[in-house]
């Protein structure tokens, strides 16, 4: 137990954590938007694996981890399209739309890597971007490895969640944002769009859900796998709820999945008598709790995943 609470053991699982994060953010960022217009895009998991296959590709072939990201976004864009049409146009079950995508996603990804790789895919490393040590603050005890030698895309995500939260609460288009996901009938009868705010929003969801996937492979894995994202989708449904639909609270709930995923990790390392799979399984379990209604009731915004047809 004297291992557990080392000083070093400590920082390098608080470090870890912290960059275990920054997809969990990323996702649940775009998801927030999606969820505050009244959409349950249950399909960000497939989204996240569709921008990781792309973010792969792209870095692979061009040898650029920035063509990679755009590459992530761009695709990400392109699935968000499909279920933009689903979820508003259609008007189908958004939890049974998202599940089939979800499927649909993992069979197509597996196709593509190997058509593209082949069929026994040599294991080819993507170029990553590697991690930025802030001058001056990268050297202080303890901090400085935590929070100040990390990756530039989780600087850009924390910056992400910030402008999201000034977005939400303090633009016109935050409050039109959240009118529609509260009454939309209310919000067309003041001239606003309901279909169009919630189509804007599913590509919102679709951007943060295609960074998180090329976050994954970029500056984490550099391999691409089938497996790669892990139910970090649901994971990040998890965190909008344990955030209460809120940018800035989903930042220390996305923290506190990091911080689960690399204390399995690191505790695996110690050798422990205890099932490895246990460990594995903290951010899951995690998820059932956030989910359980233990930390409080959670509101919802009223018109999630309620239909809306344009008159």
């Amino acid at each position: 137990m004297s291992t557990i609470f080392d000083a070093t053991f400590l920082v390098t699982w608080l470090a870890a954590g912290v960059r275990l994060s920054g997809p969990l953010l990323l996702a649940a960022l775009g998801e927030i938007y999606a969820e505050r217009s009244g959409v349950l895009n249950v399909g960000v998991e497939g989204t996240i694996l569709i921008g990781a296959l792309a973010s792969y590709l792209a870095a692979v072939a061009t040898g650029s981890p920035a063509i990679g990201i755009l590459a992530a976004v761009g695709a990400a864009l392109a699935a968000s399209l499909l279920l933009a049409f689903f979820y508003v146009v259609v008007q189908a079950s958004q939890v049974v739309v998202g599940i089939v995508f979800n499927v649909l996603a993992l069979g197509l990804a597996s196709v593509i890597y190997r058509a593209a790789m082949g069929d026994v895919p040599a294991l080819t490393s993507a170029p990553m971007i590697e991690s930025f040590s802030i001058p001056g603050l990268a050297n202080l005890p303890a901090v400085g490895p935590i929070l100040f030698q990390q990756s530039p895309m989780l600087y850009a995500t924390l910056a992400l969640a910030v402008a999201a939260g000034l977005v939400l609460y303090r633009t016109r288009f935050g409050l039109n944002l959240r009118a529609v996901g509260e009454n939309p009938r209310a919000a067309a009868a003041a001239g606003l769009s309901v279909v169009r705010m919630r189509l804007l929003c599913i590509l919102l969801s679709g951007v943060g859900a295609g960074l998180a996937g090329g976050y994954l492979v970029l500056c984490q894995v550099g391999l691409f796998r089938d497996t790669i994202v892990a139910g970090r989708g649901f994971i990040a449904l998890a965190i909008v709820i344990l955030g209460r639909w809120n940018p800035f609270a989903a930042i220390l709930a996305a923290f506190a999945f990091g911080l689960a995923d690399a204390l399995g990790l690191s505790l695996q390392l110690l050798a422990l008598p205890v099932a490895p799979q246990l460990f594995i399984a903290l951010p899951y379990l995690m998820t059932v709790v956030a989910i359980s209604g233990l930390f409080g009731r959670a509101r919802s915004p009223a018109a999630l995943m309620q239909p809306y047809q344009e008159e």
